[in-house]
């Protein structure tokens, strides 16, 4: 009888002992809680649309997920060393890569050898937002018009020139669009971001760029830069006198970037589905309803499923444009 019951006892503690390994950890369940800061990588540089919004949704991440979400700035290469930072980080949530159009949907087609697999090595958890993106000249151009800028440029092709956030960044692939639409030639200068596009704009470095409304914003109000048109499919509140590229008789023209949270592959489901239950909620709260809102951003909020639809279209779209404009990372 002691041996019989001996034998039970090893038989339970063992049994014990082995649910205890297969069993998911306690910081990966259901209600997964982090306990620690987050980082948040934005592949561009300060200054532009990418990391207002990053900086903006930060905050409110934090509050949600009961730690502070830290923004870093990993520009350089088309967005392609924060990308490949991220893709090897490891897979527990406390590693956020602020996807793009450039670097989920560009670089793929535009980058023969590119070292990252959207697909293979990262997770969607959710589109934040969508902005549109705006034609501006600086003090260099006395263009008032889209009409005007168009004009000069066939009357001088190759000698305009605009600056854009990097190769494969929403500003150059806005303007090749354009240039596409309009049948212009326009010299294209790349920048290390959105912040270096905008320090030789005002100088009078380059004649014109394109990017998201929340890069120009603060230069515009200053009456350093102006606006000629947006590529919204229709006008913006914030600036509702300015008309849509459509408008001005080039149907159908519409390029809008956006932005939104991927975790590197293999993350655990409830960690995904935590950070996009935060991340939603966050969209939805006043302050950063209000900052987007201003900078004429539009928050949108998706599901991982319908955010990786998303991108897959988006991929399919923006091929196209770069094989019609014969664009290349170089």
């Amino acid at each position: 009888m002691p041996k019989r019951y001996s034998i039970v006892k090893y038989l339970c503690m063992f049994s014990l002992v082995w649910l205890s390994m297969i069993a998911p950890s306690s910081s990966y369940g259901q209600d997964w809680i982090p306990d620690r800061a987050i980082r948040l990588i934005v592949p561009y540089g300060l200054g532009g649309s990418s990391d207002v919004i990053a900086r903006t949704v930060a905050i409110e991440l934090g509050r949600n997920l009961g730690q502070s979400v830290i923004v870093d700035n990993k520009a350089g290469g088309q967005g392609v060393i924060a990308m490949q930072e991220a893709a090897r980080a490891a897979p527990d949530g406390y590693t956020i890569i602020l996807g793009h159009v450039g670097t989920l949907a560009v670089n793929p087609s535009m980058m023969k050898m590119l070292p990252y697999d959207v697909k293979r090595d990262f997770a969607p958890v959710t589109l934040l937002a969508k902005v549109p993106m705006v034609f501006a000249v600086g003090p260099k151009s006395d263009a008032v018009t889209l009409s005007q800028f168009i004009a000069q440029a066939k009357s001088s092709p190759g000698n305009l020139s605009y600056g854009s956030a990097g190769n494969g960044s929403a500003g150059q692939l806005a303007f090749e669009m354009l240039k596409l639409s309009a049948g212009i030639d326009v010299m294209h200068v790349p920048y290390k971001g959105t912040g270096a596009q905008m320090t030789d704009l005002l100088a009078g470095n380059i004649d014109a760029a394109a990017a998201g409304m929340p890069g120009f914003l603060p230069h515009v109000k200053a009456g350093k830069i102006r606006i000629l048109a947006v590529g919204s499919s229709q006008r913006m509140p914030n600036i509702p006198d300015v008309p849509t590229v459509a408008e001005l008789g080039y149907k159908n023209f519409e390029t809008t970037q956006w932005f939104g949270l991927l975790v590197p592959a293999k993350t655990p489901d409830a960690v995904i589905a935590r950070i996009n239950k935060a991340a939603l909620k966050s969209l939805e709260s006043t302050s950063v309803q209000k900052r987007l809102s201003e900078d004429s951003s539009i928050s949108v909020g998706l599901g991982p499923k319908e955010f990786a639809q998303f991108i897959a279209s988006e991929q399919k779209r923006w091929a196209l444009v770069v094989k019609s404009a014969n664009l290349t990372a170089d």
